[in-house]
């Protein structure tokens, strides 16, 4: 088994004793430190996030608003040691599908839950040369930061307590339920370069339901305008590309409510997210198309539509805690092409397209049942069985969006056969935990899960805590994993225009079961399954401190992932044969790798007075990661063609940075608050257009200031990214679009540079 476990990487674990979490494990009160119960990772009450088994980080809702940034994964990323956001920007799909990661993994390897429970992923799929490329996953920016009381991260495999997905982790994000109080805030901001003007306002308040309940509702709009920073187009002397962030618009609505019922109490959430976005594809140039002497760059509308929500009751009877619920997920995405042409309807063809759209719905009906025992030092014993059902459906463009070679930007979508697909899964868990002594906690997990279009899965994991002094503990997991090929993996099938070598061509994507893909090499995707080890150990010398550090080691197998785009003469040929006339090239999933994945996370959080009205927040963190090929497999139908080439491969394991340094700190006095943040995101590798490059480390600042003006209302202003720092230049730039295009899209700094912004806020 290889492992980053080497002997420079234990040492610096070992002295620097830390991975903990960022503005999250202990909150103050007073002179008195209070650490944060957490609900992710373990079924016991009031469980404390250092008594741990696996590195939690807890973040408050109030914590993510101070950042200055707009949406939650901004806000994250400086905040979370292992976490990244990718900041695609110019290609629809990716531009609309900015997923969060942990640990460098891929974004559907982590499960996120609301209120604890499992929420859905986007409808759309990312299949753009990007980081998470051939993932569908949780778009967590269509939740309103409004609405979050706390989000917890549990760095950890978890798929035996969870299900599918938790291969790098668990993203638990908590909804506000308190039943009064509430804030109103406006915020504004534009770029140095004087673009990206963005306006975000948001309400939330608290209601009573008389004496048994209450609502707690959140309203939010978030509106910016594009960025860009490609440069002068050298073959026309002028500007002719776009990259940057599209023009978007988020109006989100959030609803969490509860009412006691005697001993049981019923609850329910609800959260529905418009966004309206328009991305620019690259630039066709003049000679393309007869409506557009000069050449022209098409606009791809995006109107999304995603609700979710769920209703339960719970309560207890004879010691044991019950809940029951349901809980249903909607993703609708609407694509329109604008300011385009087909070009092979010459002079007759429209300018705007209908290209059609996808739909996924999600529902999952979840009973658990929980009892602690007075046995030895105590012990704890969860089951629980769910059913879960999902659906997905392609819905075609018009006629004139996929005739010939289609819309020219984003051809409309026009799979082979109707694609309106649905699965049925059913799954049964056991967890428990047992303290032998009060120093030592060990947990045992097992999990089942049915899925009736590709069989079966049985997990495990298991857990120890030892604290043998109230400074020092020890802990470790071992477990294994699971993650099922996703409805929009398994039949998504499109034909995109795409840069190739610096060429723009057309690219079919096939589902797995179309002849094309069979004919190159495609096989029924398998689960992915993975075995993961990690152990650490926290630290708190004295109130206040908490320093912890983790090692770990995921082994993946059968990943799933976007085939290496292929061309030549014999693709070319297996088009022809099967009618295809509108690409050149092709791809469809597939389970083509095994991946290992090593590295270990630090961080140190103190929280403390400097004075009797000077309080200091200060968290520091490390993450190094490390992903390696472990095999390969072949391409047994076209051996001559692979499976993953380069490109695809340094997607997968290298284009996120390779480790990351963050500090982040808080500094209250008097009616001040200061918010500063600087993190380093390490190195990465990627090929943007023809050349493997490797780019160089960033180093980026954020700074927020409020200050009270009154008891209830704050003024704030700030500063991303204070240094106007960007990533490096792409060297072969002038072979694609006369070197217009600057920048990766990998990465984690983005392409915008330095942002302003003011905000008010009042408070009732």
């Amino acid at each position: 088994m290889r492992s980053l476990f080497n002997t420079t990487a234990l040492a610096g674990a070992v002295l620097l004793a830390g991975a903990g979490s960022a503005h999250a494990q202990v909150m103050a009160s007073g002179d008195q430190t209070v650490e944060e119960v957490m609900v992710t990772g373990t079924r016991v009450i009031g469980r404390l996030a250092t008594d741990s088994a696996a590195p939690i980080d807890v973040i408050s809702g109030e914590t993510l608003r101070a950042q200055g940034a707009t949406d939650i994964s901004r806000a994250l990323q400086l905040l979370a040691p292992s976490f990244n956001y990718p900041r695609s920007a110019t290609a629809p799909s990716a531009a609309n599908t900015r997923a969060a990661t942990l640990r460098g993994l891929a974004p559907d390897q982590v499960l996120v839950l609301v209120n604890g429970k499992r929420w859905h992923s986007s409808s759309v799929i990312n299949f753009n040369n990007v980081i998470g490329r051939g993932a569908a996953p949780v778009d967590l920016n269509t939740i309103p930061m409004a609405a979050i009381a706390k989000i917890e991260i549990l760095r950890d495999g978890a798929a035996a307590q969870y299900g599918s997905d938790a291969i790098a982790g668990v993203i638990n994000i908590t909804l506000k339920s308190a039943g009064e109080g509430g804030f109103v805030s406006a915020q504004a901001g534009v770029t140095s370069e004087g673009d990206g003007q963005t306006v975000n306002a948001a309400f939330n308040r608290g209601f009573a339901l008389g004496q048994a309940g209450a609502v707690n509702l959140s309203a939010e709009v978030r509106s910016r305008n594009s960025t860009n920073r490609a440069t002068i187009d050298s073959r026309y002397g002028r500007v002719t590309n776009q990259q940057g962030d599209p023009d978007s618009l988020d109006l989100n609505l959030a609803a969490n409510a509860r009412y006691a019922l005697g001993r049981a109490e019923l609850y329910g959430d609800l959260v529905y997210d418009y966004r309206q976005s328009t991305s620019a594809p690259l630039f066709r140039a003049p000679g393309v198309s007869v409506l557009y002497p000069n050449g022209f760059i098409p606009h791809v509308r995006l109107k999304l539509n995603d609700l979710g929500g769920g209703a339960g009751i719970r309560g207890e009877a004879a010691g044991w805690r019950w809940d029951v619920s349901d809980t249903f997920g909607y993703s609708d995405a609407a694509f329109q092409v604008r300011d385009t042409a087909n070009t092979a309807l010459g002079a007759a063809s429209p300018t705007r397209f209908d290209a059609g759209g996808a739909r996924y719905i999600q529902n999952v009906v979840n009973a658990t049942v929980s009892r602690p025992y007075a046995v030895l030092a105590g012990a704890n014993l969860a089951l629980g069985v769910e059913q879960r059902h999902e659906a997905y459906r392609i819905r075609p463009g018009e006629a004139a969006s996929f005739a010939g070679s289609g819309a020219q930007g984003f051809p409309g979508f026009n799979p082979p056969r109707p694609v309106d697909v649905s699965r049925n899964a059913v799954s049964a868990f056991a967890d428990g935990e047992l303290s032998p002594v009060e120093a030592l906690n060990l947990g045992a997990a097992v999990r089942y899960e049915h899925y009736d279009d590709f069989g079966d899965a049985l997990l495990g994991k298991l857990s120890l805590f030892y604290k043998p002094i109230e400074a020092v503990a020890v802990r470790a997991t071992a477990s294994t994993g699971f993650r099922a090929p996703a409805l929009q993996q398994s039949y998504f099938s499109t034909v995109t225009s795409q840069a190739s070598a610096g060429v723009l061509v057309n690219v079919g994507t096939f589902a797995v079961d179309d002849p094309v893909a069979k004919a190159l090499g495609s096989r029924p995707l398998d689960a992915e399954t993975s075995r993961s080890l990690s152990g650490g150990v926290v630290v708190k010398p004295f109130a206040g401190l908490v320093f912890t550090a983790d090692l770990f080691h995921i082994e993946i197998d059968d990943r799933i992932a976007l085939s290496e785009t292929l061309s030549g003469p014999n693709v070319v040929a297996i088009l022809k044969a099967a009618g295809v006339t509108n690409a050149s090239q092709a791809r469809f999933f597939t389970n083509a790798v095994d991946t290992v994945t090593d590295g270990y996370e630090l961080t140190a959080n103190w929280r403390g007075h400097l004075s009797p009205d000077v309080r200091l927040d200060v968290t520091a963190g490390y993450m190094l990661v490390d992903t390696d090929i472990d095999r390969l497999k072949t391409n047994r139908v076209v051996p001559g063609l692979p499976l993953l080439g380069a490109s695809a491969i340094d997607l997968l394991t290298k284009s996120q940075p390779q480790n990351k340094t963050a500090l982040a700190a808080r500094l209250e006095w008097r009616g001040l608050t200061v918010n500063a943040n600087v993190a380093r995101f390490g190195p990465f590798r990627t090929i943007s257009v023809a050349t493997e490059q490797t780019f160089s480390p960033v180093t980026t600042a954020d700074l927020a200031i409020d200050y009270a003006l009154t008891s209830s209302l704050t003024l704030g202003a700030g500063v991303l990214n204070v240094g106007d720092v960007y990533p490096d230049k792409i060297v072969d730039r002038a072979l694609s679009q006369g070197g217009s295009t600057q920048y990766p899209e990998v990465g984690a700094v983005g392409t915008n540079g330095r942002e302003y912004f003011l905000r008010l806020t009042s408070r009732f």
